[in-house]
């Protein structure tokens, strides 16, 4: 059997790969709150129902 080859580590792309996974997890909460404060606080009246109501 083939012995392991010596394994060369290179720490540039780990931490690029680090710092994009941190920039997208920053991005995607960001939208997430951002998101919750506009549908809370975005509009004034309250949201109009989709279910038609019948007068009697």
């Amino acid at each position: 059997m083939p012995e392991n080859l010596p394994v060369t580590r290179d720490a540039a792309p780990s931490r690029l790969r680090s710092i994009v996974t941190t920039i997208l997890l920053i991005m995607l909460s960001v939208m997430i709150v951002r998101d919750i404060f506009v549908r809370r606080w975005g509009s004034a009246a309250p949201a109009s129902s989709d279910v038609t109501q019948r007068t009697p």
